[in-house]
């Protein structure tokens, strides 16, 4: 076989992390590669990694199989032990979900990581696209290259069948792991695999070949959408990466939503099922103007705020929060991930604190408060609607405390008792980690 392919598809990388199950697929890739690096001298960097799940008795077996294959070809391996988390997605779901995370922490700078989902894998994926009633984004099924953790994913094997890695593997006489859960037909694509294909692939040999042609073309013609409708989209976002709803009402149904999904694909989101795109339509984006309307889609909620639709984040509302900041005043970590507050040369300038005044973090004020630049006290409620927060950052923005005063919410406004001055100023940079 002519490994040439394999090494062009490489192009220009030659930092590589295999994901390595120890299965045909993923022992045949690394092998090639393992036979391009010391066969035709191409300068590839390898390195492999096994993700243990605990799914199988013999998952311990496994992992010793892959040290033992790695050390004999000279390819470093790392293992990682993961534990799937009960989010009611199935075993299938929640062991890749655990594996790709394993593997995005793996990965070393300038590094790419490479998969072996091969022919037949990608006709599996088309045909339980097919039974989810996907549209062509999902029939696409798998890219041969895709953005991955600030990097690239390849899955350089998609252009050969199961049988040419079979052909492959027994040529030169290697071994590999064989999954027993492999044989379980209660899970979808095993059911494909063992009941659908074989009977398919009698009557039409070249049936996942087809296939395949027909998730490439699925994938160009939403390339080309995506073309088409780059610059419409883009006129239509706000800098922080709002979706105006003013400018989608004249448009046609399919147009509407074929422009949502790509705001959707934007945020990097999970493509929403038809229902859900209704429902963002519907319920959101024509709700009263007076409404606060929120759909939640996995761990983030379409919002809308001033005519605009926001893709947020899950954040626990911090309303009951009090943090005590002590002297040295140390960076100060905020709970739920909304970052970090430190003192410094750059951030909101406000008074020092005197000595008699202890500081503290609070997420809640009471009362009528004088901010800098308003002539009259207003509460915080007030404040916020003229500073035009919206509704879900206003229980977790900090606001910083000295004794019982409020000082600043930070890079947002201060009061009047938190006025800097020439003898005496700080400056609190509040650096956020959430997109809120």
């Amino acid at each position: 076989m002519d490994l040439r392919p394999l090494l062009s598809s490489l192009y220009p990388h030659r930092n590589l992390l295999v994901a390595f199950s120890g299965g045909l697929d993923s022992t045949v890739l690394l092998h090639q590669l393992v036979t391009l690096r010391d066969t035709l001298a191409a300068e590839l960097n390898l390195r492999a990694m096994h993700v243990h799940h605990g799914l199988s008795p013999n998952a311990d077996e496994w992992v010793q199989h892959c040290r033992r294959l790695c050390a004999s070809w000279n390819v470093p391996l790392e293992v990682a032990h993961v534990q799937l988390a009960d989010d009611g997605q199935g075993t299938e779901a929640q062991a890749r979900a655990a594996r790709y995370q394993a593997l995005s922490g793996a990965l070393l700078p300038g590094e790419v990581l490479l998969t072996a989902q091969h022919q037949d894998d990608q006709c599996e994926t088309f045909l339980l696209a097919l039974k989810r009633g996907s549209g062509p984004a999902g029939l696409a099924a798998m890219p041969a290259k895709l953005d991955f953790s600030g990097t690239s994913l390849l899955r350089p094997l998609l252009g050969q069948s199961r049988e040419e890695l079979e052909t492959w593997a027994n040529a030169h006489q290697l071994a590999w792991i064989e999954d027993e859960s492999n044989q379980d037909d209660a899970y979808d694509r095993n059911f494909l695999r063992l009941r659908v294909l074989p009977v398919l692939q009698q009557r039409w040999p070249h049936f996942s070949r087809s296939v395949v042609r027909s998730a490439e073309l699925c994938g160009e013609q939403e390339a080309l959408l995506d073309e088409l409708l780059a610059e419409q989209l883009s006129s239509m976002m706000l800098p922080d990466g709002a979706l105006l709803v003013a400018p989608l009402t004249g448009l046609s149904d399919i147009r509407r939503a074929a422009l949502i999904r790509r705001w959707f694909a934007f945020h990097r989101a999970v493509m929403p099922s038809r229902a859900a795109l209704l429902r963002v339509w519907d319920e959101i984006a024509l709700s009263r103007e007076d409404a606060n309307p929120r759909l939640r889609l996995g761990e983030h909620e379409v919002r809308r705020f001033q005519g605009a639709l926001y893709w947020v984040p899950l954040v626990d509302g911090q309303g009951d929060t009090v943090l005590n900041w002590k002297t040295p005043f140390a960076p100060l970590v905020l709970p739920a991930g909304l970052g970090t507050l430190n003192i410094g040369e750059t951030g909101q300038a406000v008074r020092a604190p005197l000595a008699d005044e202890p500081v503290s973090v609070r997420f809640r004020a009471s009362g009528n408060l004088h901010i800098v630049g308003r002539e009259r006290g207003r509460t915080l409620k007030k404040i916020w609607q003229e500073l035009q927060i919206p509704s879900w950052q206003r229980d977790t923005t900090p606001l910083i405390f000295y004794g019982e005063r409020l000082i600043t919410a930070p890079g947002i406004f201060v009061t009047r008792e938190g006025q800097a001055t020439n003898q005496s100023c700080w400056h609190i940079d509040w650096q956020k980690e959430k997109q809120q």
